[in-house]
């Protein structure tokens, strides 16, 4: 069932561990796919309380398959490129609904839609190695996964356009100053502070957090659809420029892009 991921839903505790590392743990269609199916068993399962989400590799995330963007750019199969941003945004979106706490234990970059799913999660955990980053200028794009939903209630309007607009990388410093990561530790301790709060959500009772997820839902988050509609509509559009496509030739030949508008 799982070829991308690691899920393993031990009792109280659920882990999802991201496991293409030779790819920089790069989102692919089959990759999305897997990690909803984790979370809809999660959501399913009433004897789990907590659901942690880590990666394999020396780096979390870089978001989108840049390899994957590469061939599809190759190809003209933009298509498969607006499925993935279909599914990415379904996830941040079932992260967010999620009646139970959702905790990222960070170490290394994270780029992309895979930062957007961090502003999703509930708690993060990371690492001093740890780098947030909103690539998607860099190819011609725009935020997805909630991005910018997610990231103007997070952390301001006027912040969330300045790091999507320079596409510049926020340090696990300033991301925990900024509110996104709730602790801050070296590499050898994020996987005993991370059980450190696991240990502290054990003893609350499921219902509270159900609740009070419903609430923040409610509070915060019920345009998400509408948004949704919005943002999808965008990366459509964008996809099929010659901007995104010289952005990803540009990424695969190691040079600064050239973009012209069109």
């Amino acid at each position: 069932m799982f070829n991308n991921v690691i899920f393993d839903n031990d009792k109280d505790v659920a882990t999802l561990t991201f496991n293409r590392p030779q790819v920089s743990n790069g989102f692919n269609i089959p990759m999305c796919e897997e990690v909803l199916e984790a979370i809809r068993i999660v959501a399913e399962n009433a004897t789990t309380k907590v659901l942690i989400i880590k990666a394999n590799g020396s780096i979390f995330s870089v978001g989108g398959d840049l390899a994957e963007m590469q061939r599809a750019v190759e190809e003209d199969d933009v298509q498969s490129l607006v499925k993935i941003a279909e599914l990415v945004n379904q996830i941040s979106f079932a992260l967010k609904k999620l009646p139970k706490p959702v905790i990222m234990s960070i170490d290394g970059a994270v780029a992309g839609a895979a930062a957007n799913m961090a502003v999703a999660a509930d708690f993060v955990i990371a690492s001093v190695k740890a780098k947030f980053i909103q690539a998607f200028v860099g190819v011609g794009l725009a935020p997805d996964a909630g991005g910018l939903l997610l990231m103007t209630r997070a952390i301001g309007v006027t912040r969330a356009a300045q790091l999507a607009m320079t596409g510049e990388g926020l340090t696990a410093e300033k991301a925990h100053e900024y509110g996104i990561v709730y602790r801050l530790c070296d590499s050898e301790k994020l996987e005993k502070t991370t059980n450190q709060l696991v240990k502290k959500l054990l003893r609350g009772s499921i219902n509270s957090y159900r609740a009070i997820k419903e609430m923040i839902w409610t509070s915060s988050f019920e345009s998400w659809e509408n948004y949704t509609q919005v943002e999808l509509a965008l990366q459509r559009e964008l996809a099929f420029k010659e901007d995104f496509k010289e952005g990803v030739r540009a990424y695969g030949e190691r040079r600064r892009p050239k973009f012209t508008g069109k």
